[in-house]
């Protein structure tokens, strides 16, 4: 039976479909025969939130981001939540602000960038390649985290319009015929691949009878199954 005493919260809405496809994999994570056997769960699908990657890219409502992901984070938090995952890669840049102006919030959010790469150490992998967002590659938020194992990280070299146009079609809901072929150019390139886009891990799905590469790591599903791990450890 789940420990009552988790409580997972999630940040969503960045976009919407990944925010669903969380949800789905939770239940994948939490099996259960009985509902009251898997952990509560609390969604705050903020779709209304500025930019993630204009926030970064040009420093455009960075304020109003912050203010509305603590916000929410802080919602979560009084709402019971005590495990908390932030469903956007890129979003994990602002938390170094967020933790200024709400330091508690730093020990109840599972860092999906540090978990990540925690895994990959495990898995003794020490190249990787990297799809995601031009903010979440150019910030080297995932090489920096990596580096700490001494683990190689590739990423795409000039190819930002072709992984946006994947990620949108996700976002949209709306996959032109190219989409896959355009999708399983990028992710077959390597044997070990991180989704480094919570919209990526859909495309993987979805297109998954073409994937060649050995393993796609998703920090997502990851950082559910870590807070299984430590309900298992308590």
């Amino acid at each position: 039976m789940s420990n009552k005493t988790t409580v997972i919260g999630v940040l969503g809405g960045m976009g919407t479909y990944a925010t669903i496809n969380l949800f789905k994999e939770y239940a994948k994570v939490f099996p259960a025969v009985r509902e009251w056997e898997r952990p509560r769960i609390i969604i705050d699908n903020r779709c209304t939130m500025p930019s993630r990657v204009m926030a970064y890219l040009y420093n455009e409502n960075v304020d109003k981001l912050v203010n509305e992901m603590t916000e929410s984070l802080e919602n979560l938090s009084r709402a019971g939540a005590n495990r908390i995952i932030l469903a956007c890669m890129t979003s994990h840049l602002f938390l170094p602000k967020i933790y200024q102006k709400k330091p508690e919030l730093k020990d109840k959010i599972v860092n999906l960038i540090e978990n990540c790469a925690s895994v990959i150490n495990k898995d003794n992998i020490k190249n990787v390649y990297l799809l995601g967002s031009e903010a979440t590659i150019n910030s080297k938020i995932f090489q920096d985290e990596l580096s700490k194992y001494n683990i190689n990280c590739n990423v795409p070299e000039d190819e930002y319009k072709i992984i946006r146009e994947c990620i949108e079609a996700v976002k949209q809901d709306n996959y032109e015929n190219d989409i896959r072929d355009k999708f399983l150019n990028l992710i077959n390139r390597a044997d070990y691949v991180i989704l480094g886009c919570t919209e990526l891990p859909i495309l993987y799905e979805k297109y998954r009878d073409g994937i060649m590469c050995k393993k796609a790591y998703d920090p997502l599903r990851l950082a559910l199954e870590a807070i299984k791990k430590e309900e298992k450890n308590d």
